[in-house]
């Protein structure tokens, strides 16, 4: 049985989120919080595999939690719950090891899904086998869906999360040549990535001139 733990300052939201939970097979509510403080406390005291973590908190916001949970080896799993203006913040915090978000409002088939594929993924590398590559990026895709349209047929979840977190962690715009490097890929694979990701707006081209010849092609995530 996964354990979550439910963090939202609104009581009455964090109820109906821990309903939602509860409905879903293999999952139970260890515990509900309300602030950071008591998020933090509770996660020390009690088993809990997963947080399902809303952003606004009275005390500190869910990117400070996520920080906090890796600063003092916690490595309990995270989703992130977010209003549509904080999409690009919350994102952050997958650098700090939240394993995805969600945006609200959201229905209780969106929460079902998102914890179907993590409890899949679970059972894929808990189980010591080798998991197909297929499998692999299904279930890493289904995590990793918003409500946007599914990636074209040929390009894998997988690789495109590559390819953005070697964006997301850059200091400033990077080269096809220096994303394929950091991302461990070919300079094909990775100019195939980008440009899709910049036809969908997650990806800011931008050229820089030399003294000669044709201008550099720069790439920042937006």
């Amino acid at each position: 049985m996964i354990q979550v733990l439910i963090v939202d300052d609104d009581v009455r939201v964090a109820e109906i989120n821990a309903a939602y939970v509860a409905k879903v097979a293999g999952f139970r509510v260890a515990a509900q919080a309300h602030s950071a403080a008591r998020a933090l406390a509770v996660v020390e005291d009690v088993p809990v595999d997963l947080v399902l973590l809303d952003h606004h908190l009275p005390d500190r916001n869910g990117l400070a939690v996520v920080r906090e949970l890796r600063r003092v080896g916690r490595q309990v799993d995270v989703i992130m719950v977010t209003a549509a203006r904080d999409v690009a913040t919350v994102q952050d915090a997958m650098r700090h090891g939240a394993l995805q978000y969600l945006v609200k409002p959201f229905t209780y088939a969106g929460l079902r899904s998102k914890l179907e594929a993590y409890a899949a993924l679970r059972h894929t590398f808990d189980g010591g086998g080798q998991a197909e590559q297929a499998e692999v990026d299904r279930l890493f895709g289904a995590l990793w869906a918003t409500g946007e349209p599914d990636l074209p047929k040929g390009h894998s979840p997988t690789t495109a999360e590559l390819v953005r977190r070697a964006l997301r962690d850059a200091d400033g715009p990077l080269s096809a040549q220096e994303i394929a490097e950091s991302a461990g890929m070919s300079r094909q694979t990775a100019q195939r990535y980008l440009k899709l990701l910049e036809r969908t707006g997650k990806v800011r081209l931008t050229l820089r001139y030399g003294e000669t010849g044709r201008p550099e092609h720069r790439y920042a995530w937006a």
